[in-house]
């Protein structure tokens, strides 16, 4: 699995960069591919060595990741990078596995009202693209990590309140499919740290180790908070968005992803190692800035700075 409890590597936390998916699939502008390449090529140069490159879905859907093959060829080319995407159903897990991905989410929605929304499938349709996902895995891609986001896991704009009854039974359903790895995901930025804290002990509880990930946004100002929450219960890698890029196109509010630079920031001032060069990567905002000039970038790092004398974890120890 690629998030064990206990990251076996000089980093004590994983950051999974996921903007150019999450980020760029919720910009009304389509992003050039050279620009987006020059800005993986960023993200990579900070120290960042997973990075969520793209989603392959439909280009009428989504035509900012129309370009997806090509961004996954460019990618696997930078050395040390962990290359992964989102895809949606089987037809598009075949085309990543084709294109030789590393991992590969598929968007599992604890409440059905937002599947259909966001993936038109009730949950048992998506269930069934997830078993058979797996088993095109072990028969022709063994190697290939096949994991699912489990989205609305903390509320829903659509539905409302998720019941964590709800949460805890999907994650055994798509645990029983035989997949990698279960990242529960705030997809509306509704979760507060007392329920981090609870569901994702339930959850580790009933599926282990394969819950080690989350996707937090910071919607309400709580992203943070609830990755130190996280931490509390044994969470240790965790995705964020360069500059606050991103939300979800099929849930209306949902904007927000945590910073990564801030979330970097937090973690080595707790004496967290990620591996991250946080002056790099706000540098990097720059090409981002270029590929994106109409977009707002946001992050309390890249407006303040870093404090005076500030040493990152790994060479304060």
């Amino acid at each position: 699995m690629w998030f064990p409890s206990v990251v076996v590597s000089i980093e004590d936390v994983m950051v999974v960069e996921v903007g150019p998916r999450d980020g760029l699939q919720s910009v009304a502008r389509t992003m050039a591919t050279a620009a987006k390449l020059r800005w993986i090529d960023a993200l990579a140069a900070a120290g960042l060595d997973h990075i969520q490159v793209g989603s392959f879905v439909s280009p009428r859907a989504l035509p900012q990741m129309a370009d997806c093959a090509d961004v996954v060829r460019h990618a696997l080319t930078i050395p040390g990078l962990r290359v992964s995407v989102l895809v949606p159903n089987l037809w598009y897990a075949r085309v990543a596995f084709d294109a030789g991905v590393h991992a590969l989410t598929i968007p599992v929605s604890v409440s059905e009202p937002h599947s259909i929304s966001n993936i038109r499938k009730t949950h048992d349709e998506i269930l069934a693209d997830v078993r058979a996902i797996v088993a095109l895995r072990d028969a022709l891609h063994q190697g290939t990590e096949v994991e699912v986001g489990l989205a609305t896991a903390f509320g829903c704009t659509i539905q409302g309140v998720v019941p964590e009854d709800d949460v805890v039974r999907m994650a055994l359903r798509v645990a029983d499919c035989g997949i990698d790895a279960i990242h529960p995901a705030d997809t509306v930025g509704f979760a507060g740290p007392a329920q981090v804290r609870r569901l994702v002990r339930r959850l580790r509880e009933e599926v282990g180790e394969k819950c080690a990930s989350l996707h937090l946004h910071d919607t309400r100002g709580q992203g943070l908070a609830n990755v130190v929450a996280a931490l509390d219960v044994g969470i240790r890698a965790f995705d964020s968005s360069h500059a606050g890029l991103g939300g979800c196109p099929y849930a209306p509010g949902a904007t927000g992803n945590i910073v990564t630079e801030d979330l970097v920031f937090l973690l080595e001032s707790m004496g967290l190692s990620t591996g991250v060069d946080i002056e790099r990567l706000v540098e990097a905002r720059a090409v981002l800035a270029e590929g994106l000039p109409e977009v707002e970038l946001v992050g309390h790092i890249a407006d303040a700075g870093l404090p005076k004398g500030f040493v990152p974890a790994a060479a304060a120890r």
